[in-house]
């Protein structure tokens, strides 16, 4: 019993360090790429973290790394707006997630062609509903009617493409690489 109990503390501590890790990374990750327009490492950190130590933290990691890139952006504080700020969050969270529903199938030394169209598009449309959470946020929170809000939605549809067509790239072309090493401590 106790050395269960032992064992069970053991693996939290260890979850929170790698999750701190894993906020810092995502944070600092964020402030380096800050002036970069469409580019951002974020979200495949966030994915990454819940691939690595399960849906539940992923999710944490999420809210808690996009809250404080958000709230301390340079750019802008995500305060000023504070419906955006949760859509960030929300959609953040959801990211890390859906990469802890993917732990088994990424943890793994191979990977076909077949598997990095997979996590290119998985990339993609995680960044899709990120953007989509945070894009609508405003106009609904503004009260505008939903023929507004998907105008405002649409206007800026090319610039939100070109993210997601970013992450998707970074998620197929990274993010298999990363696995491979993630994988690769996990046996040692």
């Amino acid at each position: 019993m106790v050395h269960h109990f032992i064992k069970v503390i053991k693996n939290s501590l260890r979850n929170l360090s790698q999750g701190a890790m894993f906020i810092s990374l995502a944070v600092g990750s964020g402030f380096a790429l800050v002036l970069v327009p469409n580019v951002e490492l974020i979200t495949s950190i966030v994915f990454l973290s819940g691939a690595y130590l399960g849906s539940r933290w992923g999710m944490v990691i999420g809210g808690i790394a996009e809250f404080l890139f958000s709230a301390l952006n340079p750019m802008g504080s995500g305060f000023v707006f504070f419906p955006i700020l949760i859509a960030q969050v929300l959609g953040m969270m959801l990211v890390g997630a859906v990469g802890g529903f993917f732990e088994k199938f990424f943890l793994t030394k191979e990977w076909s062609s077949k598997k990095r169209v997979l996590l290119g598009i998985t990339g993609f449309f995680l960044t899709f509903q990120f953007d989509a959470l945070t894009t609508f946020s405003y106009p609904l929170a503004m009260g505008y009617p939903m023929m507004q809000s998907f105008a405002i939605f649409f206007s800026g549809i090319a610039f939100t493409f070109i993210h997601q067509i970013t992450n998707g790239i970074i998620f197929a072309l990274i993010l298999p690489k990363v696995f491979i090493r993630l994988k690769l401590l996990n046996m040692s």
